[in-house]
């Protein structure tokens, strides 16, 4: 009896260690996971802005915003406690100074233009300014030109200059904003501007972009523009814009974008555009440019993915050298007068997703398969060509399941071998991959869990 009573005070002294044990392992598991709480960090001093830089802001701001705009009461510290939507500030030799200015509706919040809004002279003393940018500030009602002068003033530091969306901006681009040196961006996009395009922009040696589309520009593109070296993006479409595209545009090495469409242009297709290897989108349709397409060359333009010659005036063949363009996803040659048959090596091009043809004098059969229809659908079209047919080799073309929209089956041309139906698979060529509903557990917790009840249960049979 005292033997057992013994071994059940053992049993149950062991028992409690082990349960303390196990605890005491779940508790060190379980704060090992949880992330200590880090200290706030402390504030900041604030810098102090110059009275006279906040001065020339509430002017700046007023003058677009109205004059019962009270700055100074509504934001006592702009660059601080109390910031303004649109204005953002950076430090300067232990000062701030406002260096985004942004006018126009972006936000609920950010700063409105007054009907009468106008450019404040102290506009240019906030010469710290590295970005600023007018959204629909400038109704049809105020007639506004661009600033013609000062902006020299800003040429230190300002990179982003952007006018869009305002249909009271009216008179000429100034030709000053070839003075701003450090500029990289300059948008002047749907406005009323009209004039020349000034060829001092041709001197904004760091300029990365130039939009200048969906005004009333006229006259010649500046030759002076092929000095803009390391130029990504030109897009002057949608203006009025006449004359050839200058040969100077082929020193843009690193252009990514010419977009000339919806002008006046004239010349034929310009052949240096086959040296811009890293071209990606070439846009000038409704241009009158007139010509062939180049023969041979297309090679030359790997990253290529947008083509668009729509309305352009071409005449002749299409070459089958076009279909060495890798990445080409969108070919547009509708509405010209290209004649010939259709080569049917384009049905090849590996990244094409759209291809318009009609509207021009192609003739004979096309020799794409069915499942080039199936797979571009509305993406494809060929109406309009008169002469042209498609090949009714296939059975499912021959339903007219798969056939071109508008271009009737050939009747008395020789067919075309078939070229076959391309595969249907899925875009990935995968299952999905299967995912457990059950919570994951620690595997360090489960062992020590299991090492315990073993324990206990050895416990329990040295007892019992």
């Amino acid at each position: 009896m005292r033997r057992r009573l013994v071994l059940a005070v053992l049993f149950l002294a062991v028992l409690q260690l082990l349960l303390l044990g196990c605890a005491a392992e779940g508790e060190a598991d379980e704060g090992s996971s949880a992330a200590t709480p880090a200290a706030e960090p402390e504030p900041e001093p604030e810098a102090p802005m110059e009275e006279k830089e906040k001065m020339a802001l509430y002017a700046a701001i007023e003058g677009f915003v109205g004059k019962g705009w009270n700055g100074s009461g509504l934001f006592p510290d702009p660059c601080g406690q109390t910031p303004i939507q649109g204005v953002s500030c950076d430090l300067f030799n232990g000062l701030s100074y406002p260096t985004v200015l942004s006018v126009g509706p972006v936000l609920d919040n950010s700063l409105q233009c007054a009907p009468d809004a106008r450019f404040s002279p102290q506009l240019f003393d906030l010469r710290h300014l590295r970005s600023l940018s007018f959204y629909a500030c400038f109704p049809a009602t105020n007639p506004t030109p661009i600033p013609a002068t000062s902006w020299e003033r800003l040429a230190g530091r300002l990179e982003t200059l952007e006018f869009r969306t305002n249909p009271g901006l009216a008179g000429a681009i100034p030709s000053s904003l070839g003075r701003l040196a450090n500029l990289q961006s300059l948008v002047i996009i749907e406005n009323n501007l009209t004039g020349a395009v000034p060829p001092e922009l041709g001197g904004l040696a760091r300029l990365r972009r130039l939009v200048l589309s969906g005004n009333g520009l006229s006259g010649p593109v500046p030759a002076t523009l092929g000095g803009l070296r390391g130029l990504l993006k030109m897009d002057l479409s949608n203006n009025r814009l006449e004359g050839t595209i200058p040969p100077e545009l082929a020193a843009l090495e690193s252009l990514t974008l010419l977009d000339l469409r919806n002008n006046s242009l004239a010349g034929g297709l310009p052949e240096f555009v086959q040296g811009m290897a890293s071209l990606q989108d070439l846009l000038l349709s409704n241009n009158p440019l007139g010509g062939a397409l180049m023969r041979s060359g297309w090679e030359k333009l790997p990253r290529l993915a947008t083509l668009d010659l729509s309305n352009a005036g071409l005449v002749g063949s299409i070459p089958e050298s076009m279909a060495a363009l890798p990445r080409l996803r969108f070919l547009a040659l509708d509405h010209n007068r290209l004649s010939g048959s259709v080569p049917a090596k384009l049905a090849a091009l590996p990244s094409i997703g759209a291809m318009y043809l009609n509207g021009n004098n192609l003739t004979g059969p096309l020799q794409f398969s069915a499942g080039f229809y199936q797979r571009m659908g509305s993406r494809f079209a060929s109406w309009d060509n008169p002469g042209l047919c498609y090949s009714d080799d296939s059975a499912a073309a021959a339903t007219g399941d798969h056939a071109p929209t508008g271009v009737a089956a050939c009747k008395d041309v020789q067919e075309a071998p078939s070229v076959g139906v391309r595969d249907r698979v899925d875009g990935s060529g995968r299952k999905p991959e299967a995912s457990s509903s059950l919570p994951a557990s620690s595997p360090a917790a489960t062992v020590t869990d299991l090492l315990c009840l073993l324990l206990i249960q050895w416990v329990v049979v040295v007892v019992l």
